[in-house]
């Protein structure tokens, strides 16, 4: 599973990297992607509970054996303390479900995907496509994220 943290919305991404014939690594395929969302006029308290409840029911029924997480990165202060707040509640939420987790930068993830680490957005989101043999980048663009955040866990291992 990987993780595109945010008050606001929560990308995830789950992927599943079978085994061949030999016992090596085959590719990915995608179990599931898509959203947590919370409403802005809502309390943040509120909105954390609900990243909370709904990242507990997400693990529930997905039952994932690793967690990526992307790094926080700064760069407006009012945003980044939201965000903090939200990877606290999903750090506290990954330790009750005793998951590993990985942490990657944004850098990690580009020249993971790419091959580049200042790659653009829309870069990355071709290689999630290509990588998992997709018809087209999936959305919104939160979830194509936490694809790539899986897909660079899958890669580093």
């Amino acid at each position: 599973m990987g993780l595109d943290p945010g008050l606001a919305i929560l990308g995830f991404g789950i992927i599943d990297v079978g085994e061949s014939d030999t016992g090596t690594m085959a590719g990915a395929a995608v179990v599931d992607f898509g959203i947590i969302e919370t409403a802005a006029k809502t309390p943040v308290g509120d909105r954390l509970c609900t990243l909370y409840d709904d990242l507990h029911s997400l693990i529930n029924q997905t039952q994932p054996q690793r967690v990526a997480l992307e790094k926080l990165f700064f760069y407006r202060m009012g945003n980044t303390i939201l965000v903090a707040q939200a990877r606290g509640v999903i750090m506290l939420v990954l330790a009750q479900h005793q998951l590993p987790l990985v942490e990657y930068t944004p850098a990690q993830i580009k020249q993971a995907l790419t091959g580049y680490g200042n790659a653009d957005k829309a870069m990355v989101q071709e290689a999630v496509a290509r990588e998992l043999n997709l018809p087209t980048i999936p959305k919104p663009d939160d979830a194509a994220d936490g694809l790539a955040v899986a897909l660079t866990a899958w890669f580093q291992r």
